[in-house]
C-alpha cells in the first residue's frame, strides 16, 4: 500500500462518532422475504443508529482456509441455499462494495495475511438481513471471511484489531446464530417462536446471561462449557461471527439484546447491539 492509497482511504472515511457493532441471528434464508417480528427487529435497530457509511460483515456464509476480504466495486448477490422459493432466489440487493475499506482491513489485520477477493461477493448472512436494515442499498458493503483453519480465542482477538474502523462510520455486523443445529430442528413447530428443546433453553439462558455479565470467556471457550453447548454448536460457523461482535467491546460499553427468541426446537435469533 502506497501513500496515495492511504490518502484516499482517509478521505473515503472520516473520523466520525463511534458506531455501535451488532451480532443479528439471521436464521432462515425465508426472513429475507417475510415479514416478522425478526426482520421488523433488524429494522429497529438501524433507526436506532448513525447511517453508516459503510458496513463490514462476518458472515457465517464465508467460511475459508484463510481470510479474505470482498474488495469488488459491486459484489454479487450470492443466493447460497436450495429448496427454497424462487421469490427467494429472485431477490437481488445491489449495493456497492468499497476497495477502499478493504484495503484498510488488509491493513488493520496485518500481519494476518489477509487476501483480497473478486470473485464471491454478498452471501445470504450479509444480504438477508441488510436489505431490511438498508433497503435503498446505498451503503457500501464488504465481507470478511472467517478462517476455519483457526481456534475461537484467535477469532476474538483478531476483531480487536478492526476497532478503529467503528471511529470512521463503519458498522461492523457479525451475522449467524448462537444456537443453531439444523439436524435437530422439530420440523412440526419450525415457526413457533419460543419453542426450544431443553438444551436449547439452556443454551440460550446460559449464553444470555454470560453476555449481559461480560463473561465473554465463557462464551469463547464454548466446547468447554457441557453437553447443551455442544449441541447449540455442532459445528462453529453461525457462531464465530459473534466473537467478532464481543471483541470489539469496550469495557464502558452497553450490551443490549434483541430478537432474543427460539424457533424451530433447535435455533435462536437471539441478536447482540454493542455500543
Amino acid at each position: 500500500m502506497n501513500l496515495n492509497d492511504l490518502q484516499n482511504i482517509s478521505n473515503s472515511f472520516k473520523n466520525t462518532q463511534r458506531m455501535p457493532v451488532l451480532f443479528l441471528g439471521h436464521g432462515s434464508p425465508m426472513n429475507a422475504i417475510e415479514e416478522n417480528q425478526f426482520v421488523q427487529g433488524f429494522r429497529k435497530a438501524a433507526s436506532e443508529i448513525p447511517k453508516p457509511n459503510a458496513i463490514l460483515c462476518i458472515s457465517a456464509h464465508w467460511y475459508t482456509d484463510g481470510t479474505f476480504v470482498t474488495a469488488m466495486d459491486m459484489p454479487k448477490t450470492i443466493h447460497d441455499f436450495y429448496g427454497f422459493p424462487k421469490a427467494l432466489f429472485d431477490v437481488q440487493y445491489p449495493a456497492p462494495g468499497s476497495p477502499e475499506l478493504a484495503r484498510e482491513t488488509v491493513e488493520l489485520l496485518l500481519p494476518v495475511d489477509v487476501e483480497e477477493d473478486h470473485s464471491w461477493g454478498l452471501d445470504h448472512g450479509s444480504w438477508s438481513v441488510i436489505k431490511h436494515m438498508y433497503p435503498d442499498a446505498d451503503i457500501p458493503v464488504i465481507q470478511l471471511s472467517i478462517d476455519h483453519t483457526k481456534p475461537s480465542q484467535y477469532h476474538y482477538d483478531l476483531a480487536k484489531r478492526l476497532n478503529k474502523l467503528r471511529e470512521k462510520g463503519i458498522l461492523i455486523i457479525g451475522s449467524g446464530n448462537i444456537v443453531h443445529n439444523l439436524r435437530l430442528i422439530d420440523w412440526k413447530n419450525i415457526n413457533t417462536v419460543g419453542a426450544g428443546w431443553d438444551w436449547a433453553v439452556e443454551a440460550r439462558e446460559k449464553t444470555n446471561n454470560w453476555l449481559l455479565d461480560g463473561n465473554f470467556q465463557n462464551i469463547i471457550d464454548y466446547q468447554k462449557q457441557g453437553a447443551f453447548l455442544q449441541y447449540a454448536v455442532p459445528t462453529p460457523d453461525h457462531y464465530l461471527p459473534l466473537l467478532y461482535t464481543l471483541g470489539l467491546k469496550d469495557k464502558s460499553e452497553e450490551l443490549t439484546l434483541f430478537n432474543d427468541e427460539l424457533i424451530g426446537g433447535s435455533l435462536s435469533m437471539t441478536s447482540v447491539r454493542i455500543g
